[in-house]
């Protein structure tokens, strides 16, 4: 169902290779119908799985079918239901509370998991991610349309891939783009000749407009897999090279007082900057291990984490440079704030479109709250975020959450690239799978930064090729001194306005969130019986 991101790795080419290469094989195929629903005496015995059956999510257009250990994903629009990306197998036995662990196809390992919430309502939750999502069953069991094989033709790929869009995307307003009309004017191209190429730059032309580093289109190897043939971006960034990556570790080396402790297959590097100020890089906030669960990548995060903060007393201030960050795990960025903080504070809500045809409607807030990680070391200093265009997604969610840190950082450098939501994988043929994004994470006051990103407080160059060609780093440098000079508070109107205690909005947060549980529920009530 993937909350899946791209890792700096994989960025090489936008939201890159889109994790397609690892992907290879979990496509979904459709199976059994779903059995029917497993009767009340079982309903609470533990070791008995009570998901049994089909399930619709509150958003997301997937439906879920649980049948014996199989777990199995459809992608569902008004027009269409196709097997999905994502297929799996329960691993273990249900806990007492009936929650199953499942793991994806190929892997030996579990990396969510699914929690009833009585008999007709289920919780999903990816390891990693930073919010759930809920699921409503369906009585009447795998809708019709879903057992039937959808059209491969040209025309009806389209319009799937135009109908996944149109009933998901949040940002056709604020990007002006007229889907519709769009979506008119490219399908009135398509003919019984239109062979892949050609359907592959039409989609393309959709996509490209949108300017949106979360979304991309990949394309069918024959050998398996996906290649990445698009990936959007906002206009005016561009993807770091190897050789920019490679020139920026040398300028950044320059003024550290020794090697960088490298972590997490190199993502992660700790070093110690001239008057007790530590460095935290962070260039990834997944693919710390080779091929495990997300609490190997956690444990190798912590080892960096204890490495920066073995002696928090001692520090003057933490450096966390984010400039070349191309996402991963909200939890992950989650858990390096919770190191920083002696009080929990709110880091952002999240939702996500849950209604096909009205793009102002949205699930119920689940806020992510950060709270001080316990029998470790923390740090409640002055911080310093280096950001620029090519810091997304996960190293955007966690700037966002550190921005109602207290006190809370200082950002220096570019916008981040204005990109939160997690990814959405939508295969809308035999050939081609869509890559979109469906959520929003709000800040306090439920405005977003989608679109134009974070704004740095002190705007500098980064990585520019005049700041490399003479070896310089001005954003780190201006950390440096700020950090030096004591002078890291929040320095606009926005963070001043922020600064309310986290505990009462944390409070709030969830008042609003009861508040808004019945009409929440009789939307999903809605969109579970209007199966399509």
């Amino acid at each position: 169902m993937g909350a899946a991101r791209a890792s700096g790795a994989a960025r090489a080419a936008g939201v890159a290779a889109l994790a397609l290469a690892v992907t290879a094989g979990t496509i979904g195929t459709a199976g059994a119908v779903g059995a029917a629903p497993d009767g009340d005496g079982d309903a609470r015995r533990p070791g008995v799985n009570r998901l049994e059956g089909v399930w619709r999510t509150d958003g997301y257009g997937t439906v879920v079918e649980i049948h014996g250990t199989a777990f199995t994903t459809y992608d569902v629009t008004r027009i269409s239901c196709t097997p999905g990306f994502y297929s799996g197998a329960q691993v273990g036995a249900p806990g007492r509370d009936g929650t199953v662990r499942y793991g994806q196809s190929g892997k030996a390992y579990a990396s969510f998991s699914l929690t009833p919430r009585g008999h007709d309502r289920a919780v999903y939750k990816e390891d990693g991610a930073a919010s759930a999502r809920d699921l409503t069953r369906l009585p009447g069991g795998l809708p019709a349309q879903c057992r039937q094989p959808a059209p491969q033709d040209a025309l009806a790929a389209f319009d799937r891939f135009w109908a996944t869009f149109d009933e998901n995307y949040p940002f056709f307003a604020a990007k002006g783009v007229d889907w519709r009309a769009k979506g008119a004017q490219a399908r009135a191209g398509i003919t019984p000749r239109t062979s892949p190429d050609d359907l592959q730059k039409i989609l393309v032309g959709l996509l490209e407009p949108l300017g949106d580093g979360h979304t991309a289109l990949g394309r069918k190897r024959p050998g398996g897999g996906y290649d990445g043939v698009f990936a959007g971006l906002r206009p005016g960034t561009a993807e770091p090279t190897d050789e920019v990556r490679e020139q920026a570790a040398r300028a950044v080396a320059a003024q550290l007082l020794g090697p960088e402790q490298l972590f997490g297959r190199g993502l992660l590097g700790v070093g110690e900057l001239p008057g007790g100020i530590g460095y935290l890089r962070v260039s990834a906030f997944d693919g710390y291990v080779e091929d495990g669960p997300y609490q190997e990548h956690a444990a190798e995060l912590d080892k960096a984490l204890d490495l920066l903060l073995a002696h928090p007393e001692r520090l003057n201030g933490v450096v966390v440079d984010l400039r070349l960050n191309g996402g991963g795990s909200d939890e992950l960025g989650l858990r390096i704030a919770s190191r920083l903080t002696d009080r929990p504070f709110l880091a952002y809500r999240k939702v996500a479109r849950n209604d096909p045809a009205d793009p102002a409607r949205f699930t119920r807030p689940q806020p992510s709250v950060v709270r001080p990680a316990a029998g470790t070391t923390r740090y409640t200093g002055p911080v310093a975020l280096l950001t620029a265009g090519s810091t997304v997604s996960a190293g955007e969610t966690f700037t966002q959450a550190m921005a109602e840190r207290r006190p809370a950082p200082v950002r220096i450098g570019e916008n981040t690239q204005g990109v939160f939501s997690d990814t959405m994988f939508k295969p809308v043929s035999a050939d081609f799978v869509a890559v979109l994004p469906n959520e929003k994470f709000l800040t306090r006051s439920g405005s977003t930064y989608d679109g134009p990103g974070i704004p740095p407080n002190v705007r500098t160059p980064v990585f520019t090729p005049e700041e490399l060609a003479q070896g310089r780093d001005s954003a780190l440098t201006e950390a440096r001194g700020l950090l030096a000079a004591g002078s890291t508070g929040a320095t606009d109107a926005t963070d001043a306005a922020d600064a309310a205690d986290a505990t009462g909005v944390t409070a709030a947060t969830e008042a609003t969130d009861a508040a808004e549980a019945t009409r929440t529920a009789v939307s999903t009530a809605a969109a579970g019986a209007g199966a399509r």
